[in-house]
């Protein structure tokens, strides 16, 4: 996994975010976040300021939220008088006041909405106008429009009264709307530092994740211990670590015996027990007793760093449903500045006295509950919260896109060896051809397969070591993909793989061998066969426990509705006697990989939405090619890059959470996208002054710019929910 936009995981609380392993500053686009620069500013498609790509393990004071934070509360204490001052009128105490309409009201009106409008909404002028520049139409442009023609009206009535028409004016003074202008900065400020207080909170499970390495490592060098800073552990470095620690890098136990609590990465609660060359993972618990290590992955290497960049990448990542947003946005803004200028013109045409002031008030007021940004916020939110939540339960999600699909599988294709089985073969039985030792069987076939990755080749290996046997050099070893492997031990020729694939090299003299082999594989165990010199030379058997998680992991699959199919390398009985035990829906055995990937596109032609499951190196052609590729995190490098979903834990248990959190993820999407579109449908007619000819009601502009920050606020928190899903 690429490491090259993530900074070394290093422990430190007061890492800088947004440094990549370059040490190149990258701000982005939290709604777009193909926007990326070296320097914070805003984003030109959105307006929105730009935020540091990564997030530090630390929660970093915010600059913008500052800002914002001072501007809404000078703001607000400016705008309160200048609306109690334009009220003033409907309140029975005051209403009979002269002074409360007179020339000295609406001139401290005047003096106190400029800073508001000026100042404190300056940014969204400058977003405004930048977006109007690039016509690059957005939020901040109807905000700008809305807020820029209420003032400006109002302040050319102040300044130049004479410049108005009598017609403008039937009271003897022409309305001013400071109020309108100086409130709705107030509003769009406050659903500013709302949102950005909400955005903060989709970096906790990143922040969590950062939390879990420890600050140092105890090294254990020259017949002593000491305590160095985690960033200065290499590979190969010998580390102690005592009951209560946290392990600072993956590594393995060369000395001791533990239990390790990995619940804070895979999701599950019960610790793990560790023995001596068990591997472990840097920022898990240690439990219990005390243990030496070896370093085997430092720095960006680590599982923890590989999880926090691909959650931080997959945050980051656009859903295909996002598109339906953004094709919508290019052209609501253009429409909504359409309505407003119909407005403008139905009032200024045939609406009541003062029309010209109607025309004004209802524009604005269209521009202003018309805001955009609930429809922007509906997607992005729901991705980031899901993804950090997937994060917290061991499903790492590569990209949005995965999640998007992930709702919609009805075929889930699952590997054996690894998927469903623990993936850790034992060598089980040794059955010898008349004239061939067990330790000579075993030791050849040994020998040749050291040189291969294949699991059921490990087994081997790992059986003829634990006889305490040292294996022999090969020459002209070649591995065939599917069938098996040959090699020279000794001068002698030895071929180890399936039947078939022996019977293709012309060894046809198996015998009772062949009986026997069938027997054993019923019973669910894998016959590895064995020629010396071109004859049969014996079998050895070779059994993969399934996973203990893998029965109630295929129950909960079936309860949401999925078919299963085991595609797998192994021979026919195996696969049946496996499948016949989880009740599988369909098995196919005997599949190369490119096979696989065939079978997987032959589903997708049948009209099956595939979600493809494994965690080897053959696994990845057929990964890449289903719908939604799922890697198991115990599995291998290759296997993961062609997933866009990893389970830390490595077992079917979390398909089903991957599942429920993308069907959860979705639906809240829609609902986001739901309240964004309604709200935008009832309100511009409101604001237009659909209810006037029949109630003589109009919306205030005041009340506009609430309901529109309270729609960016209700998205938002709808959002957050999914913090607290139950997967």
């Amino acid at each position: 996994m690429s490491s090259d936009t993530f900074p070394t995981i290093v422990a430190k609380h007061n890492q800088i975010a947004g440094v990549s392993t370059s040490g190149k500053i990258i701000y982005t686009c939290p709604m777009h976040p193909q926007i990326q620069q070296d320097h914070p500013g805003n984003c030109p498609i959105c307006g929105m300021t730009l935020e540091l790509k990564t997030v530090s393990a630390v929660e970093e004071e915010n600059p913008e939220l500052t800002d914002m934070t001072r501007r809404f509360w000078i703001g607000a204490a400016l705008a309160l008088p200048v609306f109690v001052l334009a009220m003033a009128h409907l309140i029975p105490a005051l209403g009979h006041e002269s002074w409360v309409m007179g020339d000295t009201s609406r001139w401290i009106q005047f003096f106190l909405s400029t800073p508001v409008v000026l100042w404190a909404g300056w940014p969204f002028f400058e977003r405004g106008w930048r977006s109007l520049v690039t016509w690059q139409l957005n939020m901040f442009t109807l905000i700008a429009i809305g807020v820029g023609t209420a003032y400006l009206f109002s302040a050319a009535v102040m300044l130049m009264p004479g410049a108005f028409p009598v017609s403008f004016a039937p009271d003897g003074k022409v309305g001013i709307y400071f109020e309108a202008s100086a409130v709705i900065v107030v509003l769009v400020l406050l659903g500013q530092v709302l949102e950005l207080r909400a955005r903060s909170k989709t970096g906790s499970a990143i922040r969590a994740l950062l939390n879990l390495a420890p600050k140092t490592a105890r090294v254990v060098q020259g017949g002593g211990e000491r305590d160095v800073p985690l960033e200065s552990v290499q590979v190969g470095a010998k580390l102690r670590v005592r009951p209560g620690e946290k392990i600072p890098v993956d590594g393995v136990l060369l000395n001791g015996r533990t239990s390790v609590d990995e619940s804070m990465i895979s999701g599950e609660p019960i610790p793990m027990e560790k023995n001596t060359g068990d591997k472990v993972t840097g920022g898990t618990l240690n439990t219990t007793g005390t243990f030496l290590m070896q370093a085997e992955h430092v720095g960006s290497e680590t599982v923890l760093a590989r999880i926090v960049k691909m959650v931080a990448d997959a945050q980051r990542s656009r859903a295909p449903i996002q598109a339906l947003a953004d094709k919508v946005s290019g052209y609501f803004v253009p429409a909504v500045l359409a309505c407003a200028v119909l407005t403008f013109i139905v009032w200024a045409v045939v609406g009541p006295e003062p029309r010209f002031t109607h025309a004004i008030v209802n524009a604005v007021a269209v521009l202003i509950i018309a805001c955009p940004c609930a429809l922007g916020l509906a997607t992005p939110m729901s991705v980031m919260v899901g993804i950090g939540r997937g994060a917290r339960a061991g499903v790492l999600i590569r990209n949005a896109e995965a999640m998007e699909v992930m709702e919609k599988v009805t075929t889930v294709v699952v590997d054996k060896t690894g998927t469903l089985t623990e993936g850790k073969p034992r060598l089980t039985q040794i059955i010898t051809a008349n004239g061939v030792t067990e330790d000579d069987l075993l030791l050849t076939a040994a020998s040749v397969e050291q040189n291969s990755e294949h699991p059921l080749a490990a087994a081997i290996v790992r059986g003829a070591k634990d006889r305490g046997m040292k294996l022999q050099g090969v020459t002209d070893f070649n591995s065939i993909t599917g069938g098996g492997v040959v090699g020279k031990v000794g001068g002698r020729e030895i071929v180890v793989g399936k039947f078939k694939f022996l019977q293709e090299r012309g060894v046809t003299d198996w015998g009772m061998l062949e009986t026997k082999a069938t027997t054993l594989q019923a019973e669910g165990q894998t016959a590895m066969f064995v020629a010396i010199n071109g004859n049969a030379a014996g079998i050895l058997t070779v059994s993969d426990p399934i996973k203990a998680t893998t029965p109630e992991a295929i129950a909960q699959l079936h309860k949401l509705g999925l078919k299963i199919i085991m595609l797998t390398g192994d021979n026919e009985r195996t696969a049946n006697a496996v499948a016949k035990n989880l009740g599988l829906d369909q098995v196919e055995a005997g599949v190369a990989p490119q096979d696989k990937h065939g079978r997987i596109q032959q589903l997708q032609q049948e009209g099956q939405i595939v979600a493809m499951a494994g965690d080897g190196i053959n696994d990845a052609p057929a990964l890449a090619a289903a719908n939604v590729g799922i890697a198991m995190g115990t599995g291998t490098d290759v296997a993961m890059e062609s997933a866009g979903i990893t389970l830390v834990k490595g077992d079917l248990l979390g398909i089903a959470k991957a599942i429920t959190l993308s069907r959860s993820m979705m639906r809240n999407i829609r609902q986001n996208l739901f309240f964004a579109f309604a709200y935008n449908a009832l309100g511009i007619p409101l604001a237009a002054g659909l209810l006037y000819p029949f109630f003589g009601l109009l919306l205030s502009p005041i009340i506009a710019g609430a309901a529109m920050s309270l729609s960016s606020v209700s998205v938002t928190a709808n959002a957050l929910r999914l913090r607290n899903i139950k997967l």
